[in-house]
This record gives structure tokens, sequence and C-alpha cells, in this order.
């Protein structure tokens, strides 16, 4: 047994009793060291197996050992199914054909007869063809002329709407929509230009076009922000960005007809009150502690995050898988009636019926998670009952989803962005993204062309004038 220090043997009681204090405080800081550094052992240890069915990383990082589930093979062979509806393509109208060639037979195909006459009604058979485009040149020759009263020589000026550079606004409009739509290079930009068109443009020409544009939209996207931020159900979500290869987030408001996007340097409270201002819509989201600033009863949690913590608790061992297996089945039974509601064999009304005695079990579940063994299913728990509301939104208010995946699909062609020129090189390149980003999803969401959107705006850009909306068209 290890003698005490000499500066701790007692002479006396009192000096005992103050050792074995001592000693005591000691061994509980000792104690407390212990479980901290258990608890990051744990954590250190679990990271190695997460991905995207048990936490919120993405597919695209997932290791090749995680193996997706795929459903079991249907029997059927692939393509359109017997009494499917197939899709052709229409034939246009005379009046809108550029070229008809009747093409009549000479000869019987039988007795080789000459034929003579027309079909009152010829099979008909089209092919659209692209013709070659020629850039169109304008050249404006403007005179200086001097004055025979008092010799002052005057030069005339650019007409109102011509660009002072050299290329004009579809021109410009193309290759903004070739880099920050289609997420084109710059130098692919240039081939494809060339290749095309036969404009011959620099790389540095390509981003003249870029800024131009940015400009041009850039009341358009403001008005966009302010409307999406006073609709009754809103879909938030973030995602990570590069800015002068500093770290940034690029945040996302997505509504039914109208998708803003917004880069910004942190991801945190203040970050999400820029994107969604004094916002009174029912905000879809995960659980991050950028949204505890809203009402709970005004939000809307997003089940297929919970259904990845849900299958973390089965990955556990013990009392936690079997809570996490209970949560996975009731999930299940969850979103099997909502694709029903959305597919409309089952009315909200009864849906809302139906869904009493899960919500019920559901959160007994929680509150037996609190108590359970392992710390972060606990924790988990917790968390979930404080949040309460915001799981059963959807169930009480028609038009809310119990996911978060129309923020998340928005977010996808920002991360192809992202995963190709690693975000923006500079505050500007910023700013042209979350616009062309804003720009190209919310037309798309309205079916409208996004090519003749922004020549419109680039030529409005040149007048002065403003863009054209991007609010939705009311009937």
């Amino acid at each position: 047994m290890t003698a005490l220090p000499t500066n701790l043997r007692p002479k006396t009681l009192e000096e005992a009793l103050g050792v074995i204090a001592q000693l005591l405080q000691i061994n509980a800081e000792h104690q407390a060291r212990i479980v901290a550094l258990e608890a990051r052992v744990a954590d250190l240890e679990a990271r190695p197996g997460q991905n995207s069915q048990n936490s919120s990383r993405p597919p695209s990082a997932d290791p090749p050992t995680v193996v997706r589930a795929r459903r079991p093979p249907s029997g059927r062979p692939p393509g359109g199914q017997p009494g499917h509806e197939g899709s052709q393509r229409m034939l246009l109208p005379e009046e809108q054909v550029d070229t008809l060639v009747p093409v009549k037979p000479r000869r019987c195909r039988r007795c080789g007869g000459p034929l003579v006459g027309a079909d009152a009604a010829p099979y008909r058979h089209q092919v659209t063809e692209l013709p070659r485009v020629r850039p169109c040149v304008t050249e404006y020759q403007l005179h200086t002329l001097g004055c025979a009263r008092c010799g002052v020589t005057t030069t005339a000026p650019l007409p109102p709407g011509v660009p002072r550079g050299a290329f004009g606004p579809r021109l410009q409009a193309v290759a903004a929509v070739c880099t920050g739509v289609y997420h084109l290079s710059r130098r692919t930009t240039v081939g494809l230009l060339a290749d095309l068109f036969g404009v011959e443009l620099a790389l540095g020409s390509v981003s003249t076009c870029e800024a131009a544009v940015s400009k041009a939209v850039v009341g358009a996207v403001a008005e966009a922000h302010a409307y999406a931020q006073q609709q009754e159900v809103a879909h938030a979500d973030e995602t990570g960005w590069w800015e002068r290869h500093r770290r940034a987030w690029l945040w996302v408001l997505a509504t039914a007809l109208v998708t803003v996007f917004m880069v910004h340097g942190r991801r945190n409270a203040e970050a999400a009150r820029a994107l969604l201002g004094a916002t009174s819509a029912i905000l879809v989201t995960d659980r991050h502690g950028a949204y505890r600033q809203w009402a709970v009863e005004g939000r809307q949690l997003c089940w297929a995050h919970l259904r990845r913590d849900f299958r973390a608790f089965t990955e556990r061992g013990g009392e936690a898988a079997r809570l996490g297996r209970a949560l996975l089945r009731d999930t299940a039974r969850m979103f099997a009636r909502w694709h029903r509601v959305r597919d409309g064999t089952l009315t909200h009304r009864r849906f809302w019926r139906e869904m009493r005695p899960l919500r019920h079990r559901v959160e007994r579940r929680l509150q037996r998670g609190t108590h359970c063994a392992d710390a972060k299913t606990a924790a988990t728990c917790r968390s979930l009952l404080k949040l309460a509301p915001a799981l059963w939104t959807f169930i009480d208010v028609p038009g809310v989803e119990p996911t978060n995946n129309a923020a998340e699909r928005a977010l996808r062609q920002a991360v192809l962005w992202r995963k190709r020129s690693f975000g923006a090189h500079s505050a500007a390149g910023s700013r042209f993204a979350e616009r062309m980003l804003t720009v190209a999803t919310t037309l798309k969401q309205q079916g409208r062309n996004v090519v003749d959107y922004v020549t419109q705006a680039s030529v409005a850009s040149l007048r002065a004038q403003p863009a054209p909306s991007l609010l939705p068209v009311t009937q």
C-alpha cells in the first residue's frame, strides 16, 4: 500500500479529517474527469460509424462500406409498364411549321403504274433542326461635329439602351446562365459560346457578364426575399460554402412558388434572422439551434432527420436500441398514412384522428427515453420533448409537410456549384451565386424561361429600369 506523502501525514484528528476531505475532493474531481473522458471516447468511437442514414451527414460523405437499402426486385421488366400512358412528341400545327415539303409517290408499289392526285390527309413527319447561329453585330458610328457658330466639337452619345461594353443583353444573359444555372466553368462557357454561336470571349469577359447580370437582378431578388418572408409556410436550411477560401454558409428559404438563397459568414441566430426576417410563417426546419428564437408552436421539425436520429439509437445497443426500433416503427406508420394524405386516398380529418394515438405513443416513448442509460439517447429524447409541439404541426395545419425536403432539394444545385468551383473567390462572387440560384430556382417553380427573364432584366438595367418581377402572377 502506497504511503501518504509527508506533507499529508496527519498529526492530530483534525488534521486527519482535513486530509480525508482533501482526498475525497481529489477523488470526486478524478471521477468527474473520468466520466467526461469516457463520454468523449464514446463520441469519438461513434463517429466512424456515422453516415447519411444515422446522422446529418450527406450521402456524398458516406464511405464505400455503407450499403443503402434497396427495394426488392418487383419481377417486372424495365421501361414502361402495361397500362402506363406513354409520352410522345406532339406535332406542331402547320401554321407553326417553317417549311412544308409535300412528298408524293410517283409509281404504284405493286404494278409500277403512274400515280397522280393528292392525299387529303397525308401522314405527317416533322424534323426539328437547329439553325446555324451567326452572331448579330451592330456598329454604332458616333460622329464628332464642330459648331460653325462657336467652334466647339460635339460627339454624339450612344442611343438609350445600348451597352457601353462589347456585349448585348442576351449574350450577357446566356453567359451568366451557363455559369450560374448550368454550372459550366468560365473556360467551358468560352468554348461553348465559340462553338455554338461563333462568339469569341475572354475569360475576364465572362466575369464581366456575370457582374452585369448580378447587378441587373438585385432589385427583383430583394423583392422575392420579402415575398418569401411573408408566406404562411416556409422551409429553411443551410449548407457549407466557401468565400475567399474561408468557411461560410449558404442558406435557403423555400416557399411554394419562390425560393431565396443567401450566403452568410455564420451559421447562427444572426444569419437565421437575416434570412427569415420577422416572418410569421410556419417554419419547417431541422433541430439546429439557430431556429430556437421562433416559437415552437410555429415550427415543424423534419421527420427525415428524426428518423436518422432514431436509427442512431438502434446502433447503440441495449435499451437505446429497443427504443430506436420502436420509434422507427412509429415513424414508418406515420409516413405510410401521410403518403395516403398526399396522394388523396386519405382525408386530412381522418388522418388527424388516426394520428392521435400514435402521437401519444411516441411522446410516451420519448419520456421513457429520458431515463435511458445511454447519455446521448437520453439527451436527444429530452431535446425532442422540449420541442414536442413542433413534431406534430403537420397534423394540425393542412399544407405543412412533415419533412424539409423542399429546402434540401433546393440546396442540391448549390451543393453541385460548391463542389465544382469550391464556392466563390470574392463577396461579389457569392452575391452572383445567391442571386442566380434564387432566379433559376424560382423561375423553375413557376415554369418560366430563365434565359428570357435574365435577358429582359439586362435590357431593363441598360435603360435604368427595374427588372421584371420574380413574384408569381396572380390570376
